[in-house]
């Protein structure tokens, strides 16, 4: 069971507003689905640790954000993320595997791996119809600045952003991850603003904290010093992946009945796999003409 969680702050002024999660399950988690170098456990975790943080902003029930990074010279690939509204989420990254490479600090080199050039993809499904779509160059490939500056360019909401992953040196075993997200909102002065400079200015890194046993109740209240803050909710967090075996069906009815067929090997036999959780789903040959049978059924339906 997976001990991660989110909490959500606001000064009692109303002037600024943050929330942190503590995402270390989750990014194991999705370190062994998906089995990532630690330059990729990295930029992954960041990804859903920041993708969580904006999901949980999400109001509608059935709604969903999804953050796809590409960048330009990437030796990743792209990094896909998606949460739920509650904050759970799932992701991938194209070339797991990938070469890990260190700063002289002995930091892990995540912007080299990502592309320091490029775009980050922001979809909000409302599940009411067509999506909303952001999309802003790169600034570091670091994950935290850009998603800042997403804040910052196409939404105009002053942001800061903090993401952080720490491994095991010898291991590379997920330690520890989190993150916060903390913006000003229409009632912040340039009193407020100044404050909270004065506080990142000062703050330490996400892990560094965590690793002294802070909550993220107290990283709210350190990234707050000198605002009253009051706790809207805490709630539990996961990897959670929605793939099923009828998702995959209606992704079969997408293509042609040749295709369809075509998937099957010399046994009759298709396989289906899940980016998120790699859970692979298999058709027989009776089964993948049933989809068909199915697809021809709606296609009718909806002509009549």
């Amino acid at each position: 069971m997976s001990e991660d969680k989110m909490i959500r702050c606001i000064t009692s002024d109303g002037a600024v507003v943050i929330s942190a999660a503590l995402t270390s399950d989750i990014v194991f988690k999705a370190s062994r689905i998906h089995r990532t170098s630690p330059v990729a456990t990295a930029a992954l975790g960041r990804l859903l640790t920041g993708s969580s943080l904006m999901g949980a902003q999400l109001k509608q029930s059935k709604a969903s954000i999804t953050l796809r990074v590409n960048g330009d010279d990437s030796e990743l690939g792209a990094v896909i993320a998606v949460s739920d509204s509650r904050g759970n989420v799932r992701g991938y990254v194209q070339n797991p595997g990938c070469h890990t490479e260190y700063y002289p600090n002995g930091k892990l080199n995540v912007g080299k791996a990502v592309g320091h050039t490029g775009v980050l993809n922001v979809m909000r499904d409302y599940g009411t119809g067509e999506p909303y779509i952001g999309m802003v160059p790169l600034v570091s490939g670091e994950i935290a600045e850009d998603i800042t500056s997403y804040y910052g360019t196409s939404e105009q909401i002053p942001t800061v952003c903090a993401l952080g992953v720490l491994l095991d040196k010898e291991s590379h075993e997920v330690l520890l991850s989190g993150g916060f997200l903390l913006q000003l909102l229409p009632g912040a002065d340039d009193s407020t603003i100044d404050q909270i400079e004065k506080n990142m200015e000062t703050l330490e890194p996400v892990t560094t904290m965590l690793a002294k046993g802070m909550t993220i109740k107290e990283i709210c209240e350190r990234a707050l010093e000198g605002f009253e803050v009051e706790v809207l909710d805490e709630t539990p967090i996961d990897y959670v992946c929605n793939c099923s075996r009828e998702r995959v069906e209606r992704a079969f009815m997408l293509l042609s009945d040749e295709d369809i067929r075509a998937s099957a090997d010399e046994k009759g036999h298709a396989e289906a796999s899940c980016h998120f959780c790699n859970k692979i789903y298999r058709f027989n040959r009776m089964e993948l003409e049933a989809i068909i049978t199915e697809k021809h059924r709606q296609e009718q339906e909806s002509s009549e």
